[in-house]
């Protein structure tokens, strides 16, 4: 198998699996905050937990972002004709505008939450 195949898949699979670590983190965020809230003997060790689950966020987001700018240089070709490349093409700059909103929002939620 070709080498730099492999690594297109490689670099998508870890894509998809940091992206699925951020969403995870700002959940649990969210989630240990409310338990935080409802049980003031744990703020202190929860407070440490939220920030770890922050930073772990933040590190996903790099991993997304630079396997992300990976992605770009690998999916060149008009793979699926050039009609549905098109489509395919501006789904990709929704799809892109929607999840920086997402970034944008997630960390508005949590930031206040992690560090107040």
């Amino acid at each position: 198998m070709n080498l730099k195949k492999i690594a297109v898949v490689l670099n998508g699979f870890i894509h998809d699996f940091a992206s699925g670590i951020w969403l995870a983190a700002i959940g649990a965020v969210c989630m240990l905050h409310s338990a935080h809230l409802s049980e003031p003997a744990l703020t202190q060790a929860i407070n440490l937990i939220e920030r770890r689950f922050f930073w772990w966020s933040i590190g996903a987001m790099v991993v997304i972002l630079a396997t992300g700018a990976g992605r770009t240089f690998t999916y060149m070709d008009n793979w699926y004709g050039v009609d549905a490349e098109r489509v395919r093409r501006r789904m990709l700059v929704i799809k892109h505008v929607v999840l920086f909103a997402a970034f944008g929002f997630g960390y508005w939620v949590i930031f206040g939450r992690v560090f107040h």
